[in-house]
């Protein structure tokens, strides 16, 4: 093998070493299942090299980055993290202090009913939100990120040009990923996050001030109350705005209608000649109830155009999940 090509094969290797380890920061911080982890990379580079040093790597990308530090996953979700770690090493190499050293930190905390995860973005920053353990807390499910929002993020992220410049309205915000991702990356003019449940609302607050946006930057941000049934056309009117978007709404037939009703007033008091652009992100959980959701928008006289295709994959999430993505058209 020449000089040239030892090279080669060395940048192959680095390039796959960097993979593995934004993977692994990838996950981590999304608190991924942690099956899903790439653990055979560094099996396979234990046995090989009988050295430490790619877990201390993973160990400075995950729980001694500053992220970790500013916003921890859960207590729980490191303590697991770093007993998988710390299995694999025993197996292949000379205990390392800084491993024994983070666990220690997890092994006496407490565990809370709330903790942060952080969905890196493609330019390097990161969407860090509070949220729930429990995926139903306070009797709603608006206290975790669910997969039609990370999916929606993603479009948007590969078709800013969509929110550029526009006034975004948000239905069902829930804990604020997609909007908050759409405020980094699209630079809309201004984004209202909205919801009903008011444990909801004041998380999501929480979530757009930790994300460093308010009334007074670029792009100029609220959270308000929108309840679905009682949402006024003064309300709306006065919202302004040039897009709509939702991420996991339709999921219970009961609020199907009080939905259909809201998206049929938004596309009624649009200034003559300017609907706005409205689109409906689903996981598609109970077919019934996504079809009856159709069936009611029909009726209003509302069709819908499927947006297929395929969207980057910037966060973790189960991909198998039926997501659709819709156009409203009036």
């Amino acid at each position: 093998m020449d000089h040239s090509e030892q090279n080669e094969t060395s940048d192959k290797k680095r390039v796959t070493k960097t993979d593995i380890l934004r993977d692994f920061q990838v996950s981590f911080f999304a608190m991924s299942r942690l099956v899903s982890f790439p653990w055979t990379f560094l099996e396979k580079d234990l046995a090989s090299n009988k050295s430490s040093d790619l877990i201390s790597d993973i160990l400075k990308q995950t729980c001694l980055h500053s992220l970790c530090r500013k916003f921890p996953p859960s207590v729980r979700f490191r303590r697991l993290f770093l007993s998988e770690l710390i299995r694999r090493e025993a197996a292949g190499c000379d205990p390392l202090d800084e491993l024994y050293d983070a666990l220690a930190e997890v092994v006496g905390a407490e565990d809370t009913t709330e903790c942060y995860k952080s969905y890196l973005l493609p330019s390097g920053d990161a969407v860090s939100l509070l949220e729930s353990v429990a995926l139903i807390s306070e009797g709603t499910t608006g206290l975790v990120t669910w997969e039609a929002a990370l999916y929606l993020a993603e479009w948007a992220l590969d078709h800013r040009q969509t929110f550029t410049g526009r006034t975004v309205l948000e239905l069902g915000s829930g804990v604020g990923l997609t909007g908050i991702t759409i405020c980094r990356s699209c630079r809309p003019n201004r984004f209202v996050f909205s919801d009903c449940h008011r444990g909801v609302l004041q998380k999501l607050r929480t979530n757009v001030q930790l994300n460093g946006l308010t009334d007074r930057t670029s792009p100029a941000v609220s959270v308000e109350e929108v309840d679905w049934t009682a949402a006024t056309e003064e309300q709306l009117k006065r919202i302004g705005a040039d897009t709509v978007i939702a991420a996991d709404v339709v999921y219970d037939p009961d609020i199907v209608g009080s939905l259909v009703q809201l998206l049929s007033r938004i596309l009624s008091c649009s200034s003559p000649g300017v609907l706005p652009e409205v689109l409906i992100c689903s996981t598609i959980r109970n077919p019934e109830t996504y079809s009856g959701f159709k069936l009611q928008l029909e009726k209003a006289g509302i069709s819908h155009h499927v947006i297929a295709g395929p969207v980057s994959h910037v966060f973790p999430y189960s991909r198998p999940s039926a997501i659709e993505l819709i156009r409203l058209l009036r």
